[in-house]
């Protein structure tokens, strides 16, 4: 049965961020995941974790300015240093809460930047961060995103995300797979997690259109999830996604998955 990660940075948001970790445990998930721990100390994260009794699954590399709308860096070719310097900050993170995979999110193509240009540089960083995630025993995945949501974000699609990832060389790169963007840009979800399952270590939801909770849009996730077992699909799915009335009002789709 498939393990469920509350995003964060989405769910139970009407509390301060280092509640929704309490809030998440009561709502009877396992695991969290959000964008970002860097605006707090390490070890208090660790204390809620603990206190808890909550996995630490996933959280992104440094992406830039978020607040000014950056979404990444990996494909900018004037900002290696600083993606380097994110990818020793990102270990020094995971090593204290026990986190055993982080999230590298390619960004938005620079204005100027050509496709060559900014593949060969995010094939150079997703190198780079590869090898020096796994000499920490940190697993790197990388997630396609749809142009829809975030105009211009680079990597948008399955084979075009295994393409680079072939490029880069490394058996310590794997593909996050976010059903909702996925949805989006590509369809045809079930045969494509089928296709390529050994290369999928993290999965995402939100249903679509709208990113709210499963059971809103058009996307069948009943079937998915039994899809995933059927697969044996053994990592956790995230849920992040908006949720349309309240976190909490809108977890039925989560019960009936567990039953």
């Amino acid at each position: 049965m498939a393990k469920f990660a509350a995003n964060l940075s989405m769910l139970f948001t009407e509390v301060d961020f280092l509640d929704r970790f309490q809030a998440a445990a009561e709502a009877g998930f396992k695991g969290v995941e959000y964008l970002f721990p860097y605006d707090f100390e390490a070890a208090e994260i660790q204390r809620r974790l603990d206190d808890n009794g909550l996995t630490q699954v996933l959280f992104n590399l440094p992406a830039g300015d978020w607040g000014a709308g950056e979404r990444g860096i990996a494909c900018h070719p004037d900002r290696v240093e600083e993606f380097r310097a994110g990818v020793d900050r990102a270990i020094e993170y995971a090593k204290v809460l026990g986190n055993t995979q982080v999230n590298c999110l390619a960004g938005i193509q620079p204005e100027g930047v050509s496709d060559e240009q900014a593949r060969r540089t995010l094939v150079g960083n997703l190198r780079f961060a590869a090898e020096k995630l796994q000499a920490a025993g940190i697993l790197l995945v990388a997630e396609p995103i749809n142009t829809r949501d975030i105009p211009g974000f680079f990597l948008n699609r399955t084979e075009q995300a295994l393409a680079i990832f072939d490029e880069v060389g490394s058996d310590n790169l794997k593909l996050q797979y976010d059903i909702y963007h996925m949805q989006i840009m590509e369809g045809d979800l079930a045969p494509t997690i089928e296709k390529h399952l050994d290369r999928i270590a993290h999965v995402q939801l939100a249903d679509n259109p709208g990113r709210h909770e499963p059971g809103t849009g058009e996307i069948n996730y009943p079937f998915l999830f039994a899809h995933l077992d059927r697969l044996g699909y053994q990592g956790w799915i995230g849920c992040e996604y908006k949720p349309q009335a309240g976190t909490k009002e809108g977890l039925g789709w989560l019960d009936a998955a567990r039953a």
